[in-house]
C-alpha cells in the first residue's frame, strides 16, 4: 500500500506547452474555486453534468493525456463511486423501485429512480469539482505556485513558503514509505492474512510519522537559522504575472460556472442547496 503522491509530482509527464498548462497558477485555482462554487450551491443531475462535460472539453487543452490524468485523479474517482452508491442505497426514495433488499418483510435497502438519479448526481458532481483541482497541480509546478499565491494574491510568505515546503516533503515521504517497507520486508516483519497486513499497515504509518516530524523540526530549525522569518517584506527569485490571457482563462471558468448552472435553471432541476 503506497500513499497516493502522484497527484502532487507536479508537470511530470505533462505537455507544458498547452495553452491551459501555461496558465498563471492563480488562473487555474480561479476556475477550479468557480466551478466549486457553482456545483456546491445545488446537486440537481444537469447542472452538475453540463459543468462535467465542459471541465472533459476542456482536457486537451491541459496538455494532460488521458494515462496521467487517471494516475494523478484515480483517487477522485474512489471518492466518487462510492459517495454515489450510498446516495443511492441510502437516499431519499421517490419513484420506480429498481431493487430491493428485504429481511423479514422489513426494505433495509433499495434502490428507487429517484435516489438512482441522486446518486448518479453525487458522483458526476465530485466528479466535475475534483478534476479541475486534478488538473491545476499536474500542470503546476508546486515552486510556480508559490510564487503566484505570493506575488499576485500577496498571501504572507511564511504562510506561502511552509506550504511549499510540505508539498516538496510529501514526495520524500513516499519514498520514506518505500523504505520502511522494505525493511520491514528484509526483517521479515508481518504476516500474509489481512489482519497482519492490517496491523502492519497501522505501526508503518506510526513510524513513518515520527520520521515525518522529526524531519519538519530539523527542516524549521534550518528555515529559522537562515533568517527565514526575519523580514517581513522579502524578495522573490522569480516574478509571476498574470497577464491578459490568464484573465481569460478566469473568464472561461465563470462561463463553466455559469452555462452549467444556466442549463439547470432552463430544465427546470436547480435548487439551492440550502434551501432544500
Amino acid at each position: 500500500m503506497r500513499p497516493p503522491t502522484d497527484v502532487l509530482a507536479g508537470p511530470v509527464g505533462v505537455d507544458t506547452s498547452a495553452p491551459l498548462a501555461r496558465a498563471n497558477p492563480v488562473a487555474k485555482l480561479a476556475v477550479a474555486a468557480l466551478v466549486a462554487v457553482a456545483l456546491v450551491l445545488t446537486t440537481d443531475l444537469v447542472t452538475v453534468t453540463v459543468a462535467l462535460a465542459c471541465v472533459l472539453l476542456a482536457l486537451p487543452f491541459t496538455g494532460v493525456g488521458a494515462r496521467g490524468l487517471w494516475r494523478r485523479g484515480w483517487i477522485v474517482v474512489v471518492a466518487a463511486v462510492p459517495a454515489g452508491v450510498v446516495t443511492a442505497l441510502l437516499g431519499v426514495d421517490s419513484g420506480a423501485t429498481w431493487w430491493a433488499w428485504q429481511v423479514g418483510g422489513t426494505t433495509l435497502l433499495d434502490v428507487t429512480a429517484g435516489s438512482a438519479a441522486a446518486g448518479l448526481a453525487i458522483t458526476t458532481r465530485v466528479l466535475a469539482i475534483g478534476l479541475p483541482g486534478v488538473v491545476l497541480l499536474a500542470t503546476t509546478d508546486p515552486t510556480d505556485l508559490a510564487d503566484a499565491l505570493g506575488q499576485v494574491l500577496r498571501l504572507p510568505h511564511r504562510f506561502v513558503l511552509a506550504a511549499l515546503a510540505g508539498m516538496r516533503l510529501f514526495g520524500v515521504l513516499a519514498e520514506e514509505w518505500t523504505t520502511l517497507t522494505q525493511a520491514r520486508r528484509a526483517r521479515g516483519l508481518g504476516g500474509g492474512g489481512r489482519l497482519s497486513r492490517l496491523r502492519t499497515f497501522g505501526s508503518q504509518l506510526f513510524a513513518l510519522l515520527v520520521l515525518a516530524v522529526r524531519r519538519a523540526t530539523v527542516l524549521s530549525t534550518a528555515m529559522e537559522a537562515r533568517g527565514f522569518g526575519a523580514v517581513r517584506e522579502r524578495t522573490w527569485a522569480r516574478q509571476s504575472r498574470f497577464t491578459g490571457r490568464d484573465w481569460l482563462v478566469v473568464v472561461g471558468g465563470l462561463g463553466v460556472a455559469v452555462v452549467s448552472t444556466a442549463a439547470g435553471v432552463a430544465a427546470g432541476t436547480w435548487r439551492l442547496v440550502l434551501l432544500g
